[in-house]
């Protein structure tokens, strides 16, 4: 077996939640909310590069929900939500703004905005909106980064 516990999935079936009460704060917060996340699922500390970028990734994408929320929405996230089962990762934010996000069209790169949903869009392995009591609910997925290295049976790949 994997010593380290990489060979198992870790906390596989878990939610985890964070309720905001107004932007102050909300990336920074969701960030560090993320990354433990992260830790605890054993995305990190990574293997390997690919695995670090992933993560980074991850933690990128969740950056740029809670933004366009506290920009776009009154109020700023109500929520973000992270299911992890063990294959993908869901990441969720919830606003009070009915208004559905739209892909646009590419911004001027040298300009500051506009760019959050096209890193979403070319990064995660999907994303999507609904609305949600009034509001909004945007969420993305992404496959596993430790699929590369641990087979189902729980023996790692590598060794």
């Amino acid at each position: 077996m994997d010593p380290t516990g990489r060979g198992r999935a870790a906390a596989a079936g878990e939610t985890r939640r964070l309720a905001f009460e107004g932007s102050a704060g909300a990336v920074q917060r969701s960030r560090e909310f993320s990354r433990a996340a992260l830790r605890s699922w054993h995305w990190l500390p990574a293997d390997d590069e690919e695995q670090r970028a992933r993560a980074e990734d991850v933690l990128l994408m969740v950056s740029e929900l809670v933004t366009n929320a506290c920009l776009h929405a009154p109020g700023g996230p109500r929520e973000l939500r992270l299911d992890w089962d063990g294959v993908r990762l869901r990441v969720e934010v919830v606003d009070a703004s009915p208004v559905l996000p739209r892909l646009a069209g590419a911004a001027d790169p040298s300009r500051p905005g506009g760019h959050g949903l096209r890193v979403v869009d070319r990064l995660a392995r999907d994303w999507g909106a609904a609305p949600d009591d009034g509001g909004k609910l945007v969420w993305l997925e992404v496959g596993s980064p430790l699929d590369r290295h641990v087979r189902l049976d729980g023996f790692n790949r590598r060794g």
